[in-house]
């Protein structure tokens, strides 16, 4: 009752991040019960459908928990503790709000397959999704039940995890503005680049001797995507324990060569803010190699082209999810220095060096991320050519 209760006094811009998860919970479980269906019909290639739900799933799970993170009901503040909401309950009731969002979501996916399907009042579309959905075959109503939920509880759990109470690290809270040394470099690039390189050479490994293209997508008959979708998960999660330390690298670049009070202002915010906005940058950067490596591979080919209606939808899920989940962590970075924003307004700061250190930001960061994510697409296509 208190998360509704909370849910109806908020702002407008976080019941739309809230709606945005139930819409990505709905794509995932929609996802998921076509794999279902599709298994009745074929029991032997269903494995390779449902391999391929974990990527939306876990880019989902990723964006509701960027979601509760910044949740305005879930921070604390002076009086609740006093009345029993402490940090912990904070974190039980962000668990509670995504699992209520992604529930919602997965019920809407069922109520669409189930109308589709023609379970519901016939054939929609004259019967045009009955091939896709295998409406001849019955679903088994507690597998589809299961599957639903996997999304609700992983989320919620991952939310709560996320939000626990735990003593804050250095430079977590710090201004960029502040005389004092900024936060430390994040110490993740060694291991980042360590898991990159891993996952290529997985990629390479499992790719050789094969005369085609080792990267089929779902119902592709041909070959096993399990070694090359390994490979790129170890690859993701290189960039995305790298993604902090090139932020931070890019402020640093900002910051040579005598810099002025745009670059150093630019510099000191993204050094400070590198470890809130860095890993969502590389998780993107992953996405972004990954989504241009599987255009190199399959851009040329005469032949059909295996990219089907679920294989489009769980793609733009990922690219959605993941998209959205950098826009909310820009969100919560400038939440974080709203009053360090005021104190330079209030002491003359022109808006216009504001504009020019963001667009100073956005400018360092394309340099570096962007060469990083066309040089990883290209060597994770070669072996699979």
């Amino acid at each position: 009752m208190l998360a509704l209760r909370l849910a109806r006094a908020t702002h407008p811009l976080v019941l739309l991040r809230r709606l945005l998860v139930s819409a990505a919970s709905a794509g995932v479980g929609f996802l998921l019960l076509c794999t279902l269906g599709y298994a009745v019909g074929h029991p032997g290639g269903s494995a390779l459908r449902l391999l391929w739900c974990v990527v939306p799933l876990a880019a989902t799970v990723y964006f509701a928990v960027a979601v509760a993170r910044t949740d305005p009901s879930t921070r604390p503040r002076t009086g609740l503790s006093a009345v029993g909401l402490g940090p912990a309950r904070l974190a039980a009731i962000a668990a509670v709000s995504t699992l209520v969002s992604c529930t919602l979501g997965s019920a809407v996916a069922l109520l669409v397959y189930l109308r589709l399907r023609g379970d519901i009042s016939g054939l929609p579309f004259d019967g045009a999704a009955a091939g896709l959905l295998t409406a001849d075959q019955p679903m088994p109503l507690a597998g589809a039940l299961t599957l639903l939920a996997v999304l609700p509880v992983t989320a919620s759990a991952a939310a709560g995890i996320a939000l626990r109470p735990r003593t804050p690290r250095p430079g977590d809270e710090s201004d960029p503005v502040r005389p004092e040394e900024p936060a430390p470099a994040p110490s993740g690039l060694p291991w980042g680049f360590a898991l990159v390189a891993a996952g290529l050479a997985v990629e390479t490994y499992v790719s050789r001797g094969r005369s085609q293209a080792a990267f089929p997508m779902p119902g592709h008959p041909e070959g096993s995507p399990a070694g090359v979708l390994a490979g790129w998960a170890l690859t993701a999660v290189g960039l995305a324990l790298a993604g902090p330390g090139l932020a931070h690298f890019s402020g640093r670049l900002l910051q040579l060569a005598r810099p002025g009070a745009a670059r150093l202002l630019a510099g000191r915010i993204l050094m400070t803010e590198a470890r809130r906005i860095g890993r969502p940058l590389g998780v993107v950067c992953a996405v972004a190699s990954a989504g241009i490596a599987a255009g190199t591979l399959y851009g040329d080919r005469a032949g059909p082209h295996p990219f089907g209606p679920l294989t489009g939808l769980g793609a733009a899920l990922v690219i959605s999810c993941t998209v959205a989940t950098l826009l909310t962590a820009t969100l919560e970075s400038r939440h974080a220095r709203a009053r360090t924003t005021e104190a330079l307004l209030s002491l003359g700061t022109p808006a216009t060096l504001l504009r020019t250190a963001a667009t100073l930001r956005a400018v360092s960061l394309l340099a570096v991320f962007t060469p990083l994510t066309l040089t990883i697409a290209e060597l994770a296509a070669l072996p699979l050519r």
